[in-house]
């Protein structure tokens, strides 16, 4: 059964200055499964994106990092085939396949011509079945990941992460990597991986599009045939975490000519109905390049710093606000000082209307830009889903954008921007900074 429910067409800039409509189609199979679908015959090629909602959040106790590696070794070999056979077919059929993983989701994407449609399915079912994990290609992969956590493990950038996420989500998953530690990443058993499989790709938190050549009927017949004979529920999804972010200031000693900040506080779901507003207000706060408030007063006036940002960082179970900025160890106070000074003016006294209006100009001009091709097209598409976005939301993003008024803005600077909750983790060897009492 294909079921149509809307079309949008939507004029696109695209490449070259090109004209593109994008129509999407909402398809459902015979077996239950939907999907978003862009049809596109101009070239015989696929873009096909898969989202499992749950990601490493769902590492058992104890396991944690399992997920990771699980995802790392889908490709390892599956089927018959070992990791080299699974590598030469692939290379065969010039077909591609991507596996990665996130504290909200496993993704999956496929690019395949449509002549070697049937092949490539099949090799992209054998790994989302039957993935081999094999003994040496565990041992293979564990030993990439455990180098990647001990490189994190002396990167200013990961250590200030890790420390703020402990403190922001507490003992949610969140608060921990997704890499695991060298602890739990060495203890990790085939069978750990098997379950961390079973608890992620699993039908009732699947998400899928696709772009390309490929009719209706195409896709609800690749759909049954490559995803239905997965479980049909995972694991229980993680608990919601209320984000409880003291306002203050955790230093971390690192032998560094250059203190890293990292600084935050909560923030907005996607869907709040002033999220909108928010990412409007953040554009013009540290979200817009040399344009912003933060860059300008921190790096332009003062040449504290050669970057500094801000944004929205709206997961499925918490929301946290956050932005980063490096400087030198003498002068990272300083910098840190005009954040929180530009925090506290946002939030008493909102933008102005030059200010609203240039980023209105910038992010309905930059929108278009995303759609530059069938997979960035695909993975709109997925995440939108996962947002429980309309399936008319490219349509009608650039409205709700210009939607917004400057009374919004300066209520939700107003309600949203903290400044003396503000939390900022620094590492390195700053010069007049010290842990906050309690942190």
């Amino acid at each position: 059964m294909i079921r149509f429910v809307l079309t949008v067409v939507v004029l696109l800039s695209l490449p070259l200055s090109v004209r593109a409509e994008v129509e999407i189609q909402e398809v459902t199979s015979d077996r239950g499964l939907t999907a978003w679908l862009v049809e596109d015959h101009a070239i015989p090629f696929v873009a096909l994106e898969i989202r499992f909602r749950g990601g490493a959040s769902l590492d058992a106790p104890g396991k944690r990092g399992a997920i990771n590696l699980m995802t790392a070794l889908l490709d390892d070999g599956a089927g018959d085939l070992d990791a080299r056979g699974f590598a030469r077919e692939t290379e065969a059929l010039a077909t591609g396949f991507g596996f990665d993983v996130s504290d909200d989701a496993l993704s999956v994407s496929a690019r395949f011509l449509t002549e070697n449609k049937a092949e490539s399915m099949a090799l992209l079912r054998a790994a989302l079945l039957e993935p081999r994990f094999d003994p040496d290609a565990i041992e293979r992969v564990r030993g990439q990941v455990l180098t990647g956590i001990r490189a994190d493990a002396k990167d200013p950038d990961s250590i200030a992460a890790r420390t703020f996420d402990r403190i922001a989500f507490g003992d949610h998953p969140y608060a921990s990597s997704l890499n695991g530690t060298e602890e739990s990443v060495a203890a990790l058993t085939r069978d750990d991986l098997l379950a961390a499989h079973r608890a992620v790709l699993a039908r009732d938190r699947i998400y899928i599009s696709a772009v390309g050549d490929i009719t209706p009927e195409q896709l609800s017949t690749l759909m049954d045939e490559l995803l239905a004979d997965l479980p049909a529920e995972g694991a229980p999804m993680p608990d919601r975490v209320e984000v409880a972010i003291p306002g203050g200031m955790t230093v971390v000693p690192f032998d560094t000519p250059q203190s890293v900040a990292l600084f935050g506080q909560p923030g907005l779901a996607q869907d709040h109905p002033d999220y909108f507003t928010a990412i409007v207000l953040n554009q013009v706060l540290g979200g817009g390049g040399f344009e912003s408030r933060l860059m300008s007063e921190v790096r332009e006036k003062r040449g504290l710093t050669y970057g500094v940002y801000s944004y929205l960082a709206p997961k499925d179970f918490g929301e946290v606000y956050l932005g980063s900025v490096r400087s030198a160890n003498d002068r990272i106070a300083e910098a840190i000082a005009v954040i929180r000074e530009e925090w506290a003016k946002a939030a008493a006294e909102g933008i102005t209307q030059e200010e609203l209006d240039d980023a209105k100009t910038y992010m309905t001009g930059a929108y278009p830009l995303r759609f530059d091709g069938n997979g960035p097209i695909a993975r709109i598409m997925v995440g939108m889903q996962m947002l429980g976005l309309p399936i008319d939301y490219i349509a009608t993003r650039n409205e709700r954008v210009e939607a917004v008024t400057l009374a919004d803005v300066r209520r939700v600077a107003g309600d949203l921007l903290d400044p003396e909750g503000l939390h900022f983790v620094v590492v390195g060897q700053p010069l007049g900074l010290e842990t906050t009492a309690g942190n």
